[in-house]
């Protein structure tokens, strides 16, 4: 995402041709979207893409299991990790 970001704002700086960026070649400016590419790629490749969501959804049962627990009056054991 940051490289999508920092690729913006080169192109824009480049286009309106404000500051040193104005100057540099458009190979520069437009190498944050090859990166962001190469990351991406990479990401859905190894699994970490899939890994952060599962991450995510233990997360939110846990939080989901510790409010109604709370509900119920039972206090939430922390730390407790989610059986599978």
């Amino acid at each position: 995402m940051w490289f999508l970001v920092l690729g913006l704002l080169g192109l824009a700086l480049k286009y309106f041709e404000i500051g040193t960026v104005a100057g540099w070649s458009w190979w520069i400016v437009l190498s944050p979207f090859a990166m962001a590419v190469a990351w991406w790629a990479w990401a859905d490749s190894s699994g970490y893409t899939k890994r952060k969501v599962m991450e995510r959804e233990d997360r939110r049962r846990q939080a989901r299991i510790d409010r109604q627990k709370t509900n119920m009056g039972i206090k939430p054991t922390p730390g407790q990790r989610p059986r599978r």
